[in-house]
């Protein structure tokens, strides 16, 4: 058998665990995780090889009914990452009994799609064994899925379990990326996502999914090699600014703190990180906005 390469899809319902497997698979922090839904906006590539193979993994937006420009863009996003594709990952949650309206219309999908199908029923950590074979039986009757596997995205050895199932499936080919590649995202891209992350993290529920953030500077100081960064956080409630500032600018420095700590990780070097808070009211429904976040 010569080498193998593909492109592998992985979709589910918000808050399923995509990115969680998505930096398991990648053995780094890629793509940001919070305990909210809708978390990824972007379709986000990452690239997973060894000697003898080497596997794209596409994470992408939680499927759900947009309310907005923006929603619209991630749904379009998630749709599009099931094209020129070799395999489907559909991660759901084993705390769910049965799939609901939202896992059937999504599974429509993937049959539509043409492509062989990897179940991963997610989260097992948090239900009984005896609760889990009524699940996979149930998952098991509505299609002939290529593998039906049980996983919590959290532990390492879900990696091997997932992986052995996506070298079945791809074809043989050439490297689509050098070895040591380990996304397509711009470092400018991650480092907003960074940013973004923490605010999921650190505000409630209705602040965070009405902010974006801009790195419009990005630059090496060449007299002392710190990496220059400078982001606007976009809301769109005079009310939110003064909570992402928060009192004396406590917020906007905690927030900045740890994403520049994560920022250093990522680039290997000293960083130096300013933020600024900007209100631009409804900037989900403004194309002119989302094309200036990335959002295209």
């Amino acid at each position: 058998m010569g080498f193998k390469s593909g492109f592998v899809t992985i979709i589910g319902r918000p808050n399923t665990g995509k990115s969680t497997l998505l930096n398991l698979l990648t053995g780094e922090k890629i793509a940001i995780m919070s305990d909210k839904p809708q978390t990824t906006r972007h379709a986000i590539r990452t690239i997973v090889g060894t000697d003898a193979y080497q596997a794209v993994f596409v994470d992408t937006p939680g499927m759900h009914k947009p309310r907005n420009r923006l929603g619209e863009y991630m749904m379009t996003s998630a749709l599009n990452a099931l094209q020129d594709v070799e395999a489907v990952i559909w991660m759901v949650e084993a705390t769910d009994p049965k799939p609901g309206p939202g896992d059937m219309h999504i599974l429509e999908l993937l049959i539509k799609s043409g492509k062989p199908i990897i179940l991963l029923i997610n989260k097992i950590d948090r239900i009984g064994r005896e609760a889990l074979l009524p699940i996979m039986e149930a998952y098991s009757r509505l299609h002939p899925f290529a593998a039906i596997i049980p996983v919590c995205a959290l532990r390492k050895e879900t990696r091997d379990h997932v992986m052995r199932e996506v070298e079945k499936l791809l074809p043989e080919g050439e490297r689509y990326f050098p070895e040591d590649t380990l996304t397509d995202q711009p470092e400018r891209v991650l480092v907003q996502e960074m940013i973004r992350e923490k605010i999921l993290q650190l505000m409630s529920d209705e602040v965070p999914h009405g902010t974006g953030v801009e790195v419009f500077s990005y630059k090496v100081n060449p007299n002392n090699n710190v990496l220059e960064i400078d982001a606007n956080i976009y809301c769109e409630k005079d009310s939110h600014k003064g909570i992402l500032i928060g009192k004396g600018g406590s917020m906007l420095k905690r927030i900045g703190s740890l994403a520049r700590a994560d920022i250093e990780k990522l680039v290997d070097r000293k960083v130096y990180l300013r933020v600024w808070v900007k209100v631009r009211e409804d900037w989900r429904d403004n194309d002119n906005v989302l094309n200036e976040l990335g959002y295209k």
